[in-house]
């Protein structure tokens, strides 16, 4: 198995004892920890992708240069990023996978300890599956010709931001199932992140109509 494949299969069954231990009300630090990692992998997996296929000379700091924005070190991941997208067809659609797994677990976890409503869950799956169900048809998700739709759904920003809401938002929760924090702030962060990626989803499905219109 690949690196980079065997990295997102441990990220998204990390989710699983994250939960467990969310049931128990277990030392949050050490929650909040295993979420920290969980999410540094999820960058970890792409560079492992582009570093194998590279075969080294890809960087570590190459791959965060182009995150950032580095014209010339884009052009050289990208390079890389399309050859595993032919060799390795499904890598994309296994990250994007574990991604989903990850979420919606954790949205469920929320709605059954009654933190969140379950209209927050329905519109996250209703978003998730319309957005997905377009870029599959649309064949890739990494050609957006729309400059806003390309800013929230591709760039480094825009997917960093989206990541950080959720991930501040589902924090938060663990404080207050475990802990007892306030739970208004809770509903706050939640709005914020379901806005979000309300925003993002109107600008995925934008873009891959925009094809067929």
């Amino acid at each position: 198995m690949r690196s980079a494949d065997l990295i997102t299969l441990v990220r998204t069954f990390l989710v699983f004892p994250i939960v467990y231990l969310i049931f128990v009300k277990f030392n949050p630090v050490a929650i909040l920890l295993l979420m920290l990692i969980m999410f540094v992998l999820d960058a970890l997996d792409g560079f492992a992708a582009v570093g194998e296929a590279s075969s080294g000379k890809v960087t570590f700091f190459d791959y965060l240069s182009a995150v950032s924005g580095n014209p010339a070190k884009k052009k050289l991941v990208s390079r890389y990023k399309n050859s595993i997208s032919i060799k390795y067809s499904y890598s994309g659609r296994l990250d994007i996978a574990g991604d989903r797994v990850i979420e919606y677990v954790l949205w469920i976890t929320f709605v059954y300890l009654t933190l969140i409503p379950i209209w927050v869950l329905f519109i996250v799956v209703l978003r998730h599956s319309f957005v997905d169900a377009m870029f599959a048809v649309k064949g890739t998700s990494s050609r957006l010709k729309n400059r806003f739709a390309s800013a929230l759904y591709t760039s480094a920003l825009g997917r960093f931001f989206g990541a950080a809401l959720k991930g501040m938002a589902f924090g938060y929760l663990v404080l207050v199932y475990v802990w007892g924090w306030p739970l208004t702030v809770g509903y706050v962060l939640v709005a914020t992140a379901v806005i979000y990626i309300l925003i993002r989803g109107i600008a995925d499905i934008y873009e891959a109509l925009s094809d067929v219109v």
